[in-house]
């Protein structure tokens, strides 16, 4: 009850401050779910437009780790934050030239946007743990 008091607001930041990395791990790990999901039905379309083996087994797999990142965030935030930033790396290397060189939206772009966004959250989670 002491600290509620303080007259510096040290227990105030704290717990600010707290709420602050928990929403950011939060909304990071919202956003790995829809990621993944997207990845894993990206790989499935482009094996059933163009019977593409490594789409399904690239967006298989990159979905699939992407999941388990989302999943570990909750309990182990530095694994989920490190294998979702790896693999949100590796997706805009592979989709970030493509795009800037055709400028087709789907899949390049979509998952070049998507990636991004990963990273920028990852990132952001990492700064704010």
């Amino acid at each position: 009850m002491i600290e509620k008091f303080s007259p510096n607001g040290a227990c105030c930041r704290a717990r600010s401050d707290r709420l602050q990395r928990v929403a950011m791990i939060d909304l990071t790990r919202n956003f790995y779910f829809v990621y993944g999901v997207l990845t894993i039905i990206g790989g499935v379309i482009g094996y059933a437009k163009a019977g593409s083996m490594a789409s399904i087994i690239a967006g298989g797999i990159s979905g699939a780790l992407i999941l388990v990142a989302a999943f570990l965030l909750k309990s182990n935030a530095i694994v989920g934050l490190s294998i979702g930033g790896v693999v949100a790396l590796a997706l805009l290397g592979r989709f970030g030239p493509a795009f800037l060189k055709s400028f087709n939206f789907m899949p390049a772009g979509l998952m070049t946007i998507l990636s991004a966004i990963a990273l920028g959250l990852t990132i952001a989670s990492f700064v704010k743990r």
